[in-house]
């Protein structure tokens, strides 16, 4: 499996995380703590980042990646009581559009942390352009 290493540092730093702070912050909490024990990994961060999503060289939409790890990692952070299928869904398509291969879903909203390891699919033609 492609960049295990990476997301099991991801997964650990993100129970780390939950312990400390528990449940029933802001999203953006832990992000902000998720990016404090990531860097103290010495691991490389790209928060909030802006991509413009092309369909025939036009640009149709854009979106914001929560966190891009050594730039081999996308994580998307939830803070919901519920993961539905969209919230994976969505990592998949923020994959399929970035080029990156491996995503993270994880979800604060519960007293553990909840992930789930995704990756692209196969066959993709989704250009994106980072802003």
């Amino acid at each position: 499996m492609v960049n295990d290493e990476l997301t099991g540092a991801i997964i650990n730093a993100s129970f780390e995380v939950s312990n400390e702070l528990g449940a029933g912050f802001l999203e953006s909490v832990y992000e902000k703590a998720l990016i404090v024990a990531l860097s103290q990994r010495g691991l490389n961060i790209n928060a909030q980042v802006p991509l413009k999503v092309r369909f025939r060289n036009v640009i149709v939409g854009d979106f914001f990646a929560d966190l891009i790890v050594e730039d081999k990692v996308l994580i998307e952070l939830k803070a919901v009581s519920r993961l539905l299928p969209e919230h994976k869904a969505q990592v998949i398509n923020y994959l399929n559009a970035t080029g990156i291969e491996t995503g993270l879903l994880l979800n604060f909203g519960n007293p553990r942390v909840e992930y789930y390891r995704l990756h692209k699919r196969k066959d993709p033609d989704h250009p994106v352009d980072p802003v």
